[in-house]
Parts: structure tokens; C-alpha cells; sequence
């Protein structure tokens, strides 16, 4: 005679366990393990800034080498510069000095 199947309700309280370690593994397998879910959405935050971060770096690299180039090889700027920074003047040119005395 074949095994009757048992037509019996299970307790609330086996419903329950059944319940919660359904709902506990549901719940490893969105989140445990070394990265969860929550993990892998901050990487991908902070993946986001750093590649901001580098664009901004390789542009204002970019703009340094032009900057660079442009005072090797363009006399306009270096005349400039000359100017802004060492005092220099160009050609016949008189400068003026006005020697101030020390306010102490």
C-alpha cells in the first residue's frame, strides 16, 4: 500500500520558520557574499567621481602642454612674460624706478 499524504495543516509556527528562511535566503543571496548589492551601487558611485575626477586632471593636462608650448615657441607670449614677470622692456624704451621706503 503506497503512503497516504498527509492532508494535515502545518502549524502557523513551521509556516513562520519556513517563511523567515526563505526570506533570510533571499536576502544572502541579494547581499552577502563578499559584495553585496549595496557594495557594487558604491563602487559604481564612486567609479563615476574618480572618472570625472581623471577628465578634469587630463584637461587641465592638456591645457599645461599647450600652455607649455605656446611659451617655447610663440615669441608673442614670450615677449609677454618677459614683460609681466621679469620687468623687461623691449627695445629703446625707458623704465622708471620708484624706490619707496620701508614702512616699519
Amino acid at each position: 500500500m503506497p503512503p497516504r499524504k498527509s492532508t494535515a495543516k502545518k502549524p502557523p509556527a513551521v509556516l513562520a520558520m519556513l517563511a523567515a528562511i526563505a526570506i533570510g535566503v533571499a536576502y544572502f543571496a541579494v547581499q552577502g557574499g563578499e559584495y553585496g548589492t549595496t557594495d557594487l551601487l558604491r563602487q559604481r558611485r564612486r567609479l563615476a567621481v574618480l572618472q570625472h575626477d581623471v577628465d578634469s586632471l587630463r584637461s587641465q593636462v592638456d591645457s599645461l602642454v599647450r600652455w607649455k608650448r605656446a611659451i617655447e615657441t610663440d615669441p608673442i607670449v614670450q615677449e609677454r612674460l618677459a614683460r609681466e614677470e621679469f620687468g623687461m622692456v623691449k627695445g629703446d624704451k625707458e623704465i622708471l624706478y620708484r624706490f619707496a621706503e620701508d614702512k616699519r
